[in-house]
């Protein structure tokens, strides 16, 4: 079994929630009084950068995902961001432009950033911020992602996320909620509270293709609540 071998090995006791794994102890070990505990590896290598991560995608081939897809839709927006947005995964103008929210709900995030952060006074826009979403490749028929396409992609969500390493996090419906916060929890629960993923704050807001539709007035109302809870915590 070669490094990498191993290192995918300790890296799916991780995913299960382990922090550390026992090995069998030898001779050697009670000889040195060591303790034949092994701590797991992170997910991320040492020196990662958002460029490492995209390269690491490649043509990416992994999930059924990759079947439909025109383009990788990796994230776009400022890389040294203080906030970063995280959706469920790529529509079809997304898909054929090769970036993050793009289309109708897009344009919506783009007014709620950009119309809040004025508002409120915060000197900021869409471009300040940074984008993504779980999945990379979309869902054909725009479906929500099943758990083993989201657990494929979640590993580079999660470098970006470390490489970043914003002061918050906002998670765009129950998609990324549940990436997030492994949570069962229904969004309606969850929605304008503060929770953490690694140590960064989390806000649950809805998804902009939500609140697109006509009769979720109230949640429109939440959601730009929402985000300007979110927006004084960031940039006050």
């Amino acid at each position: 079994m070669d490094k990498n071998q191993i290192r995918e090995y300790l890296e799916y006791y991780r995913d299960l929630g382990f922090d550390v794994i026992y090995r069998r102890s030898t001779r050697a070990d009670y000889a040195a009084a060591v303790s034949p505990m092994v701590e797991l590896p992170g997910l991320a290598p040492d020196n990662d950068s958002l460029a490492a991560i995209r390269n690491d995608i490649g043509d990416c081939r992994r999930c059924r995902l990759c079947e439909e897809r025109k383009n990788i839709v990796f994230g776009s927006g400022n890389e040294e961001a203080r906030l970063v947005f995280v959706g469920e995964g790529p529509g079809a103008d997304e898909d054929e432009e090769g970036l993050p929210f793009v289309g109708r709900a897009g344009q919506l995030l783009t007014q709620m950033i950009d119309n809040t952060a004025s508002k409120e006074g915060i000197p900021i826009k869409r471009k300040d911020v940074y984008i993504c979403n779980v999945v990379k490749c979309r869902p054909p028929g725009n479906r929500t992602p099943q758990p083993d396409e989201m657990e494929i992609c979640g590993q580079f969500l999660f470098r970006q996320l470390t490489v970043i390493r914003p002061k918050a996090i906002c998670a765009l419906g129950a998609t990324a909620m549940k990436a997030l916060l492994n949570t069962r929890d229904g969004i309606t629960k969850l929605r304008g509270q503060w929770h953490k993923w690694n140590g960064i704050p989390v806000m649950i807001t809805y998804h902009p293709s939500y609140l697109l539709r006509q009769y979720n007035q109230q949640a429109k109302r939440e959601a730009w609540e929402d985000l300007k809870t979110l927006l004084h915590f960031v940039y006050d």
